[in-house]
């Protein structure tokens, strides 16, 4: 892991490889850091000669904290939101988006393949909107446009209130790990159910990091900031993969439909029985998609594959 300082802050970065492979940035969703992309997801992506990357977004892991929007300003902000109402932030989506071009700058990445999970779904498709220069194609996982709409934007209360109740401590990995268990068991996918003790193991990963309630609250405000995105979505020019779970519980598949109709010239890849995570049991099926969709990018702008 390397620290890169870049857009004034300082992030906790990992190139993983191969060097001469064509660059693949992964981005993360909302209060977690980069090794909750799952390793042997990563490795799929590496033996089809992609140089992985993957970083720590600003408020979480080891990259730099921030401060305000403080966790008991939620509940108005979510209610300001439901009312379509501007909600106040320390920063938005743009400036998380601005972090990740700026980032690939100070690693000396031109352009590269963006894919983005979640929250790093929403920060992917920013991105490609305000930097094209920087993408050469995205692929936006179980993520939204911010269409307000309640049959787009709501998940169920279950996997609402999973996703917002805070963790007994925040000072004991154990802890810690247990919580994430707990809401991953909601959250994921009810047809690719993980193994407890592996999905415990991983998560151990992800506490051992660094959890962050603080910064997550600023994560989420920064979403709900943002506000309605689909105009954006309507300048992006990268060839994009949009793929969605047919039984996400926290971001509905129509989030998913919604996404793709409004990016000119996406495609759609619906996985049923999938949830909102990478179960071992879909990682291949997931990193082959990627693979494919970023060799058809390369192949149209006549980008020899990589070795």
């Amino acid at each position: 892991m390397a620290q890169v300082q870049a857009n004034g802050l300082t992030f906790d970065v990992e190139d993983l490889g191969p060097p001469n492979g064509v660059p693949v940035l992964l981005i993360m969703g909302l209060g977690m850091p980069a090794v909750l992309w799952p390793d042997g997801f990563v490795q799929r992506l590496q033996a089809a000669g992609l140089r992985v990357i993957r970083f720590d977004n600003r408020d979480c892991g080891h990259s730099s904290k921030l401060r305000g929007g403080r966790p008991s300003m939620l509940p108005t902000a979510i209610a300001r939101a439901l009312l379509r109402l501007p909600v106040r932030a320390p920063y938005t989506l743009d400036d998380m988006a601005d972090d990740t071009a700026a980032l690939l700058g100070a690693l000396g990445v031109e352009r590269a393949h963006i894919v983005g999970a979640s929250m790093g779904g929403m920060i992917a498709q920013v991105l490609a909107a305000r930097h094209p220069d920087r993408v050469l194609s995205l692929t936006s996982i179980m993520s939204s446009s911010g269409n307000p709409a309640p049959r787009v934007a709501l998940g169920s209360r279950r996997a609402l209130r999973a996703i917002l109740h805070r963790p007994a401590r925040t000072d004991d990995v154990d802890v810690l790990a247990t919580h994430l268990v707990q809401v991953f068991g909601v959250i994921g996918s009810p047809g690719f159910p993980s193994e407890r003790e592996r999905l415990h193991q991983q998560m151990l990963r992800v506490a051992q990091r660094g959890y962050h309630p603080a910064g997550t609250a600023r994560q989420l405000l920064a979403i709900m900031a943002s506000g309605d995105r689909r105009a954006q979505l309507k300048r992006i020019t990268a060839p994009t993969l949009v793929i969605h779970g047919g039984d996400d519980p926290l971001v509905p598949l129509a989030a998913g439909i919604d996404t793709a109709k409004h990016i000119r010239g996406a495609r759609l890849k619906v996985i049923p029985g999938m949830g909102h995570d990478f179960p071992p049991a879909l990682q291949p099926q997931l990193a082959a998609l990627i693979a494919a969709h970023i060799q058809g990018a390369d192949t149209a702008r006549n980008v020899p594959a990589a070795a």
